[in-house]
């Protein structure tokens, strides 16, 4: 095996166990912030695949491009989801017809 194959297995194997343990100990105050930080990481991911799939000839090239893809839309479909809902729980109750008609 080559030896700049090794350093990416080994970098790979690292960013993954540090991004488990970080991930793990962020508060849930936080997790909206990052969870838009993640959604800006995972559109850059999809517009990098795209480019990707638009230059590359091999059959293999293609399909890691399509499933980077497709990993990363259902990732900032979920962020945008996820934070809407969250977001709406801080929006205010729309007061009720039937009290403001009584009150006048």
């Amino acid at each position: 095996m080559d030896e700049t194959f090794l350093a990416a297995i080994y970098v790979l194997v690292l960013a993954s166990f540090l991004g488990t343990v970080l991930i793990q100990r962020v508060p849930p105050t936080l997790h909206t912030p990052l969870m838009s930080g993640t959604n800006m990481i995972s559109g850059t991911i999809v517009l990098g695949g795209m480019l990707v799939l638009g230059s590359v000839d091999g059959f293999i090239l293609q399909a890691l491009a399509f499933i980077a893809i497709a990993a990363a839309m259902a990732n900032v479909v979920g962020g945008y989801l996820v934070t809407d809902r969250m977001l709406g729980m801080f929006k205010g109750r729309e007061k009720d017809s039937s009290r403001e008609e009584k009150g006048s």
